[in-house]
């Protein structure tokens, strides 16, 4: 459809007949050109309906108008069948529900958009659960289970989609309402005919194998296998009628598991041990190569450069074990280990379910790779010969790919590095695939074995089925849908595999920006490229409880915190990411830097980084939002928060040079003045302004060093034995400076109890080279030093004013130039100008070689007493502790350090994950609040309001802290804080202005 006027009917139509959303706007449409698959098809618009007679009066108005329909649920399909040229129904908005679980007869009634670990929720309290488990299965939907006919790890014990089926409820494009389940059960008129006219056909023509999914499953209509219509529309994927409800079965749950985890000396050894180990009823047999597994996690593997994972269950540990141990005796492995513990197992899980995303980079810096041959499957006793020839196909094209996936069902995921963006690429690919195609076949397998055909594998049909099967699946298809509106060029008269590829809109030529991107070759179409689709961003659950635990669930993840309160794409990563493709491409967006919907998608982009780390290709929004800001605002004015916060550190430092923190905090805490200065700044009314403290950190450190402020002396620095300890420098950050100085103070009043040395950064910026011993400065240098102070650009970077950022963090590096002449380390208490320092200085002055050795100096506060003071006990507290780790801290700098301090101080308990939701000037935006005040109650404010009394709330962040102010109204501390009130001989401080803490109570 290219007529405007005809657009704008069927728009108006659709809105008049459907009470759910339609939405034909540029960013509903981009979001869904892509699913996890190489193809993009740009759509005429999306309607999420409410209910089946939505979904009734959206056929009817398409087919009036003779516009083609997709059904999409979490848009994970690997296959390019969640894509389409027409109208999009996104089932996931409205029709998410599970409308019945019958405990008793182990039945649910689901509607397509539900997610399946809501399902999993929902049935573990009765010992149940849905037996196929993706591992999309925290963002995938029933729906598209159903529509895929999708397995997942512990087929081997329950099956694929298809066998939990019991009825479906389904449209037909002509608005039939059928009910498909057994003895014919809601066939439509000609299915039945049309079977039994071809039953010698379908008695011979499908091969025998547990993972056969590619085209139509006629052979469940045969009498023999009761002829299941329910069952034969499961793997359809949409284009044989529209699901609006079905019923499933679900299967009892082990009370406990247990994980053998065999070593062996290769993935082909691998494949061949793994058919025999099926006698003994596992649940799972999964295969991964050492290439695959990061190697943090490869040291608790037992011996082998390939493993099975093999789970095992019972009604105790003790017998879950026993069957492991079994299992053991029987695999002929090089080397064995059983995992009982529910966290450890989950640990080696999560690095299985993110493999499809961390298979995207290859290893060894091998460059991008893709799906398009994610999950052939041959009968399990072939797969190891199967692996071998695969093996030899890629090195006969020059590719690269990591087999891994589910060995016991002869299933194998594979990511490989075509070349996707030249015309030579492609046709390789094209070759590639056609020799797949027929090497498969030669080995009994399918082309298919989990995701479906779509746009990937459809066209290579015939050489696994033959013309005349494929002839059928034809006829099947004009039967179900004979105007062919549901979902055209999928399995049957198919697109071709090499047509409609993502990335041929993309530009050839790297895009002008300003990061270096150094990862991804300093181009930032790479960058954005590392989106696949798979959707982790998309979780919404909760992280704790019993069901996150059985689902596998992350207790510490971040990602994605705007998606977990507004579940919309648009607030995903994924969905971001998906704009700025589009941004690129020019096609659907098409004012490039400028483009109002790429701005209002990243609005709510809290710059958390989580996705920087949970993301398993480590998509970096954060830093893609700060580019796409300096583009966007590029000789533009900025909104009124960009210079009020974005240029906090100017403010704060004039505040404290006219020595106006008094004045400031008096009019801050009058109604109309404050009023006015939020308003005028762009600051949320519902926000209390910080207070100033009345001495800075800074102030304070000169009074201590002359004996003339409110510090006691500066101590010596020994460590036990007398002798001088490290000399450490600590970074005053602008929160610790201006805001929080009571978290300056105590850290180095611990620093120094640790027997370290502690110093500032320098202040004076000399001009000329050193003179000397390398040390010294010429006199005229000294008189003509400037005075400055260090920033790590933060809040610069954050708004996108990133010209200002490099200005302030090369007059940083030139203030830092003489510690970077030695060894000393540099400390930064505030995480998310730790991070700043760590990741956004390197990538951003990625031209200056004293950014990186700055870099890497960076050390956090536990960090530095862990590494230079070794020997150090902290003080006991022998106390809980609750709080949140620091969402920067999770994504780039890591709290093993901080875990293993607080055991060490008798601080019992686990840090809640997700993100405070202020993240520095997010939550202190207009428009901001109520998104920001969601992600608190997300995870920080449970677990400090079920806390113990006599626990300490523990936020090493200004954000943190601030937000559990003002909307919990208690004080959280900094671990320095916290460890420096129990140290002996250690007067207690008065609460200071701005220390983050001015009058909320202390929960201990």
């Amino acid at each position: 459809m290219t007529d405007l006027q005809e657009l704008q009917d069927l728009e108006g139509e659709l809105r008049r007949v459907v009470r759910g959303d339609v939405d034909f706007g540029v960013t509903a449409r981009a979001l869904v050109t892509m699913d996890a698959s190489n193809y993009r098809r740009v759509p005429l618009g999306v309607v999420a309906p409410r209910d089946a007679d939505d979904v009734a009066a959206v056929l009817e108005v398409c087919r009036s108008h003779a516009v083609p329909v997709v059904a999409r649920g979490g848009g994970t399909s690997i296959a390019g069948q969640a894509t389409g040229t027409g109208v999009v129904l996104d089932f996931t908005r409205h029709m998410n529900r599970l409308v019945s679980l019958d405990a008793g007869a182990r039945t649910a009634v689901v509607q397509p958009g539900l997610v399946l670990d809501r399902l999993q929720e929902a049935a573990a309290p009765h010992g149940l659960r849905f037996g196929p488990d993706p591992s999309t299965h925290s963002r995938c939907t029933l729906g598209g289970m159903i529509g895929n006919n999708a397995c997942g790890s512990r087929s081997v014990a329950w099956g694929t989609t298809a066998d939990s089926v019991r009825e479906l409820s389904v449209l037909t494009a002509r608005g039939a309402r059928l009910r498909l389940g057994r003895g014919w059960a809601g066939a439509p008129d000609g299915l039945r005919a049309l079977v039994e006219g071809d039953l010698a056909r379908l008695r011979t023509g499908f091969p025998d194998l547990p993972r056969r999914i590619s085209g139509y499953a006629l052979d469940a209509l045969l009498p023999e296998r009761g002829a299941d219509v329910a069952r034969s529309f499961c793997g359809s994927e949409g284009t044989l009628g529209v699901l609006t409800e079905a019923v499933v079965a679900l299967v009892e749950a082990p009370r406990a598991r247990a994980l053998a985890v065999l070593g062996y000396a290769d993935e082909g050894a691998a494949a061949e041990a793994a058919a025999g180990l099926l006698p003994y009823g596992p649940f799972t047999v999964e295969g991964m190569a050492a290439d695959l597994v990061p190697p943090a996690t490869a040291v608790a593997l037992p011996r082998g450069g390939a493993w099975l994972f093999v789970e095992t269950g019972g009604g105790s540990v003790d017998e879950a074990h026993a069957r492991a141990r079994t299992i053991v005796r029987a695999a002929d492995a090089l080397d064995a280990r059983v995992v009982t513990d529910p966290a450890g197992q989950r640990l080696l899980w999560r690095v299985r379910e993110d493999a499809a995303g961390t298979a995207t980079r290859m290893p060894g810096g091998g460059g991008e790779a893709w799906p398009g041959w994610e999950d052939c499957a041959v009968p399990p006793a072939r797969l190891g010969g199967y692996l071998r020839d695969f093996r030899g196909l890629l090195a006969r094209h020059g590719l690269r790919g990591t087999p891994y996936g589910h060995f016991g069902d002869g299933c194998i995921h594979v990511r490989i590095d075509f070349d996707l963006l030249s015309e030579a690429g492609v046709a390789r690919f094209r070759r590639f695939s056609e020799e797949l195609a027929d090497l498969v076949v030669s080995h009994g397998g399918s082309l298919s074995g989990e995701h479906g055909d779509g746009q990937a594998r459809a066209e290579l049909l015939p050489r696994m089925y033959g013309a005349e099967l494929v002839a059928l699946f034809e006829r099947a298809k004009g039967v179900w849908d004979p105007d062919d509106l549901l979902n055209p060029g999928m399995l049957v008269r198919p697109a071709p595999l090499d047509a409609d590829l993502r990335f041929s809109v993309l530009p050839r030529e790297p895009v002008d920006v300003a990061f270096g991107y150094p990862s991804d070759g300093g181009d930032f179409a790479a960058a954005v490229r590392r989106c696949v689709g798979v959707a982790k961003c998309r979780t919404t659950a909760g992280a704790t409880g019993p069901a996150g635990a059985a689902a596998g669930a992350d207790a510490a993840g971040v990602m994605c915190p705007s998606f977990r309160v507004t579940g919309r794409e648009e607030h995903s990563t994924r969905g971001r990411a998906r704009l700025l493709h589009e941004m690129l491409a020019g096609e659907l967006v098409t004012d490039g830097w400028r483009s109002t919907e790429v701005r209002d998608a990243l609005d709510l982009c809290l710059s958390c980084k989580g996705c920087r780390s949970d993301c398993p290709v480590e998509v970096d929004m954060a830093t893609y939002k700060a580019e796409f800001l300096h583009h966007h605002y590029a000789g533009r004015r900025r909104p009124a928060a960009h210079y009020s916060m974005g240029r906090l550190p100017v403010w704060l430092r004039w505040a404290a040079r006219l020595r106006a923190a008094a004045a400031v905090n008096a009019l801050a805490s009058v109604g109309p003045p404050a009023r006015l200065a939020k308003r005028a700044a762009g600051i949320a009314p519902e926000r209390a302004l910080p207070r100033l403290a009345r001495e800075s950190f800074s102030a304070w450190w000169r009074g201590r060093e002359t004996g003339s402020g409110t510090g006691a002396g500066p101590a010596p620095g020994c460590g036990e034995s007398g002798d001088p300890g490290d000399l450490v420098v600590l970074w005053p950050d602008t929160f610790t400076e201006h805001l929080s100085p009571s978290v300056g103070r105590a850290a180095v009043r611990v620093l120094e109890a640790a027997g370290l040395r502690v110093a500032l950064p320098p202040t004076l910026r000399m001009r000329g080279r050193p003179v000397g011993d390398g040390r010294s400065r010429s006199a005229a240098a000294l008189l003509t030093a400037r005075r400055g102070r260090v920033c790590c650009g933060l809040t610069y970077v954050s708004t996108g004013q990133l010209d200002h950022a490099r200005v302030v963090l090369r007059r940083t590096l030139d203030l830092m130039e003489p510690v970077l002449e030695t060894a000393v380390p540099v400390v930064v208490l505030e995480p998310s100008c730790a991070a700043a320092l760590r990741a956004d200085l390197p990538e951003l002055l990625h031209d200056d070689p004293r950014a990186a050795r700055l870099a890497a100096r960076v050390l956090t506060f536990a960090e530095a007493l862990e590494r230079h003071a070794p020997d150090w006990t902290p003080p006991r507290l022998d106390r809980p502790a609750v709080g949140q780790t620091h969402c920067h801290q999770h994504a780039v700098l890591g709290d093993a350090a901080d875990r293993r301090l607080r055991a060490a101080a008798g601080l019992t308990g686990d840090l809640s994950g997700g993100c405070c939701g202020l993240a520095g000037d997010f939550g202190f935006t207009a428009g901001h609040f109520e998104v920001s005040a969601a992600c608190a109650e997300e995870q920080l404010l449970p677990s400090v309001r079920t806390a113990p009394e006599d626990a300490r709330v523990l936020a090493d962040g200004y954000s943190c802290r601030t937000q559990l102010e003002q909307l919990a109204g208690v004080r959280g501390r900094h671990l320095a804080e916290v460890l420096a009130e129990a140290l002996p001989e250690t007067p207690p401080e008065e609460p200071t202005e701005g220390s983050g803490d001015a009058g909320a109570p202390e929960r201990a």
